[in-house]
């Protein structure tokens, strides 16, 4: 069986809410996986694709916001969609404010689930991709030699390649093969390129 582009879990303890949510996400060609218990759903292998968790927040066990924490402690980042039938204030904040999706009070239109389920998978995909664009230049940065490293910092302060001589106590022929090998490994087209790089990694640059 080939691998989902994505994925809606839903939680809830509800059969009936399960079978409708289920019957509404697959009507729009969703790959979707329901558990009946947020203990069934943590015991479950997850495809590592974009998702989206929709999550009754009172239930026997776990509850939603107890799950959103479990999650939150082991670093696994699913966007949550909370639904209520018994919404109050205080919870919805609470919610947010840990990062979910939206927070849907029952009865809510079919629309509006399926908008807030766009939102978290997309929001979902972006994050992927960032984490994969960052792992990938933590990587070339790893292949980097400590000498390179010192010269990319000085490169992307702004020194010229005699300056980071006079820095290193080496010439500036050096410095410059070793510029070279630093684009090089990290694939970078520009001196504007590399900056961003030290950006994502948050590695430390010289003040001027």
């Amino acid at each position: 069986m080939s691998k989902p582009d994505s994925v809606v879990f839903v939680v809830d303890d509800d059969p009936s809410v399960r079978e409708a949510i289920q019957s509404l996400i697959r009507s729009v060609g969703v790959h979707i996986e329901s558990f009946a218990s947020a203990q069934d759903f943590l015991r479950a292998k997850r495809p590592e694709v974009p998702a989206c968790l929709v999550l009754d927040i009172r239930q026997p066990g776990l509850s939603g916001l107890q799950l959103q924490r479990k999650l939150a402690d082991a670093d696994i980042r699913i966007p949550i969609v909370f639904m209520t039938g018994h919404g109050d204030i205080p919870m919805t904040v609470k919610a947010m404010k840990a990062g979910a999706v939206e927070f849907l009070t029952k009865p809510f239109r079919d629309q509006d689930l399926l908008d807030a389920i766009q939102q978290g998978i997309e929001t979902d995909r972006a994050a992927r991709h960032e984490r994969e664009l960052t792992g990938d230049l933590r990587e070339r940065y790893r292949a980097l030699t400590r000498r390179e490293r010192e010269v990319m910092r000085l490169v992307v302060s702004g020194l010229l390649n005699k300056q980071i001589g006079a820095e290193l106590g080496t010439s500036e022929i050096t410095v410059k093969t070793q510029r070279g090998q630093v684009m090089q490994k990290m694939g970078a087209g520009s001196l504007a390129e590399l900056v961003r790089m030290t950006e994502r990694l948050g590695v430390p640059v010289p003040e001027d």
